[in-house]
């Protein structure tokens, strides 16, 4: 009976460690939200998150394609009322939108998505995202500054 108990136990376990989730501040810089209207080229409502492709305008008429992953996920969403067909019709090709987002820590048009707001200012997914700065037709929005050097990679030379 102790066996039995002791392998439950380990794969309980082992199922648990399974769960366990990544931290997007690990590869997002999450410190520092910035806004920006953006133009919905592919969105893919998948977990464990969407992902969207988007495009921004910026100075010049210069149009910037951005990759990114959402925050949120589907079951998130639905229980706020975004359902699938709601987003995929929300958020189809040419869609106008304004986004919160956190860049890519390694930089490049790379980030992931914390809020999204459709053009008349109805969340569509995301929560309450609280000092994010306006950049919206800044060229390459906020991109990380310096060397930055990412976890795991600090005893390189």
């Amino acid at each position: 009976m102790k066996k039995q108990f002791m392998s439950f136990f380990a794969l309980l376990m082992v199922c648990t460690l399974a769960q366990a989730h990544h931290g997007s501040s690990i590869s997002y810089d999450t410190g520092k939200l910035w806004t920006t209207w953006a133009t919905v080229v592919q969105f893919n409502y998948m977990n464990p998150h969407p992902t969207m492709v988007f495009e921004r305008t910026v100075e010049n008429g210069v149009v910037e394609h951005w990759v990114s992953e959402l925050l949120t996920n589907p079951s998130m969403m639905a229980r706020q009322g975004w359902t699938k067909k709601r987003v995929e019709e929300g958020l189809q090709y040419g869609a106008r939108v304004k986004l919160t987002l956190a860049t890519s820590r390694a930089g490049g048009f790379s980030g992931i998505v914390m809020m999204i707001e459709a053009a008349d200012g109805a969340p569509i997914g995301g929560g309450k995202a609280t000092g994010a700065v306006d950049l919206d037709g800044k060229a390459g929005g906020l991109q990380p500054k310096g060397d930055i050097v990412l976890p795991g990679q600090e005893n390189r030379p």
